[in-house]
């Protein structure tokens, strides 16, 4: 027997790699699968070299074992085996990659890669085992070594006997402490989850003896364990599958059994790319909303897989926030990993990947938007407030990409439309895009600030969602036309018979409307003749950046600031009330203020808004009445 220590420097490294490299601590069954899966390729290698050699893929697979009395967890390959000198060198010596020294002495030919390239994966075995054996016996040799170690203490190299070529490496696995359960590394059931989490695609087969209780045969009520080898691997992964092979069913179920979620999605997107980074994605836009979308605890993010070996279950890299719906996995062999292989190790690649298919999923949702006009409202129902939160934060970065994926519903056509579609719509005569903001579509119908609007023709987008608005703000303009609000100041409607009226009335009753602004106080910035009205007597309007419908917005928010719009109330000098309003003020002051302060809570009931003080205005309907 050989007894050798390691190196001060690998000791180190050994201690540090299995104390903080590694995330979880299930990384290590991946890293060792890896490694058995290169075996099996150096093997394959060496048959494209060797015209004399033949390789029969039926033989090459990988064997997990589990024995639980003897706490024994065995990885077995077929793979290509090592020599002692070559057990010494890459088991020996910590960070020494026996695969990236097989990667750079050799050309890899017909689509295969080597995964292991760092030579310290083996080593997460450490994490979950007290004593590492590996035995190997190399191709062409007679004779198999067997290499064990403690951990950071040193290891051992002897000769051994075994049978084929090929490597085992076996785990004896740590007793349960307070704060770790090993135990779990020795249920059938969790290795088995390990393998489809993270391994599934590794291609060649991945076998286990799998143990099931069956009806006993001829028998109805008795069971018995039935135990039989089979491949939990799937081996294959769809994405590399020629997509002609493929039809809508195999994406689906490729949905469900990566557990993206419950529902079917609405479309897939297939993406092969060979360039300045070659990878292969899956994408999957969704139907329906996942429960916790739009909190805190949802995580957005591709799975990663480099060479058919998951690396992260969630890189959120890969998304932009407004796109955080998508769901799928990218594969690249060209991603330049760290040690653990857990994280990104230069951004420069996965950037390129993430721009490509930002602008893919872009391209996928104007064609669902021009060709299934009804799935993408589907979809727009589910998702559209991200992608206006996406137009909203960044400072607006985002509203080139978004615009026109937007929908809002229209006054006039009585369903969602586009901004394009709006646009296309308006009269010569027309300056600006008109919207009204609030709670409800029945509402907004009702909204009397949309009278003057509606009169002249012109479409009306009404904006429902509490971001709705805030992003129109950062959008300002579409295609030139900038966007108005029904509630502004002014409508910019040009002037007209109805508007030189108001500029009259607003002359000659500019005494009635001063009183009426100071019995309001500071609850309004101004008092004025309405240009808009033409039914209903009173609404108000806002100046300033800050609309109305902002303001409770910003209100209902948790740590809310007293951020307030400058409301101006506007009167129809056309209205019977106003009437009543000049007899109060000439006649009466006492009733004009009873009526200022009903005008002003009709109007903020119109808009939704709590009025100030409800028994004061219930006693002063009763006054009226009286």
């Amino acid at each position: 027997m050989t007894r050798k220590e390691f190196k001060a420097e690998s000791k180190k490294l050994l201690d540090l790699m299995v104390n903080s490299v590694y995330t979880h601590r299930e990384i290590f069954l991946r890293e060792i699968i890896s490694n058995a899966s290169d075996a099996i390729d150096k093997l394959y290698y060496k048959t494209l070299t060797d015209d004399s050699l033949s390789f029969d893929k039926e033989n090459y697979y990988i064997k997990v074992s589990i024995d639980k009395e003897k706490r024994i967890l065995k990885i077995s390959d077929t793979g290509i085996g090592m020599t002692k000198e070559e057990l010494d060198e890459n088991l020996g010596v910590i960070a020494k990659s026996g695969s990236m020294t097989f990667k750079n002495d050799n050309e890899i030919k017909d689509g295969y890669d080597i995964i292991g390239q760092f030579g310290v994966g083996f080593y997460s075995a450490f994490m979950v085992a007290k004593t590492v054996t590996v035995i190997s016996k190399a191709f062409g040799s007679d004779e198999a070594f067997r290499w064990e170690s403690k951990g950071s203490e040193g290891y051992s190299i002897e000769p051994c006997e075994k049978d084929s070529v090929g490597t085992d490496v076996i785990l004896n696995i740590k007793e349960n402490t307070e704060e770790e359960q090993y135990d779990e590394y020795l249920e059938e059931y969790r290795i088995r989850s390990i393998i489809k989490k993270y391994s599934d695609f590794i291609r060649y087969p991945i076998k286990m003896d799998i143990t099931e209780r069956r009806l006993k045969e001829d028998s109805e009520k008795e069971y018995e364990d039935y135990t039989e080898e089979q491949i939990v691997n799937s081996m294959v992964p769809i994405w590399k599958k020629n997509k002609n092979e493929l039809g809508e069913e195999d994406y689906d179920n490729f949905y469900t059994e990566k557990h993206y979620g419950f529902d079917k999605p609405i479309k897939y997107i297939h993406i092969s790319v060979d360039g300045a980074v070659s990878y292969n994605s899956i994408l999957f836009i969704p139907e329906k909303t996942p429960y916790d979308f739009y909190t805190k605890e949802y995580e957005k993010g591709l799975e990663l897989y480099s060479s058919g070996v998951m690396i992260m279950g969630k890189c959120a890299d890969l998304l932009p926030d407004y796109f955080s719906f998508v769901k799928g996995m990218v594969d690249s062999e060209d991603l330049s990993l760290n040690i653990s292989r857990e994280l990104l190790q230069h951004d420069r690649q996965l950037k390129l990947i993430a721009k490509n298919i930002k602008t893919k999923i872009k391209n996928e949702l104007l064609n669902l938007l021009k060709n299934e006009r009804d799935k993408y409202v589907e979809f727009y129902k589910s998702f559209g407030r991200q992608l206006k939160y996406g137009i909203y934060s960044e400072f607006g970065m985002n509203k080139d990409v978004l615009q026109d994926l937007l929908l809002f519903y229209s006054s006039t056509e009585k369903v969602m439309v586009t901004l394009e579609e709006y646009i296309s719509r308006m009269p010569d005569e027309q300056k600006y895009i008109y919207y009204a903001a609030g709670e409800s579509i029945e509402r907004l119908d009702k909204l009397p600030q949309t009278e003057l609007v509606a009169d002249k023709g012109y479409e009306i987008l009404y904006l429902t969602d509490d971001v709705d608005e805030f992003a129109v703000k950062v959008l300002r303009t579409y295609k030139e036309k900038e966007f108005k609000s029904v509630s502004s100041g002014d409508l910019g409607l040009g002037t007209d018979q109805k508007e030189d009226s108001s500029r009259a009335d607003e002359k000659n009753y500019q005494e009635l409307f001063e009183q009426m602004k100071n019995i309001l106080t500071d609850k309004v910035n101004g008092v004025k003749a309405s240009k808009r009205l033409k039914n209903h007597p009173v609404c108000l309007s806002s100046e300033g950046e800050v609309s109305i419908e902002m303001e409770k917005i910003l209100k209902s928010m948790p740590n809310a600031q007293e951020i307030k719009a400058n409301k101006i109330l506007e009167i129809n000098t056309n209205h019977e009330v106003f009437n009543s309003l000049r007899e109060a003020y000439e006649k009466d002051r006492g009733k004009l203020d009873l009526y200022t302060d009903l005008l002003y809570n009709q109007a903020l009931l119109i808009e939704g808004l709590t009025v100030d003080d409800p028994v004061e205005f219930t006693n002063n309907i009763c006054k009226l009445m009286k």
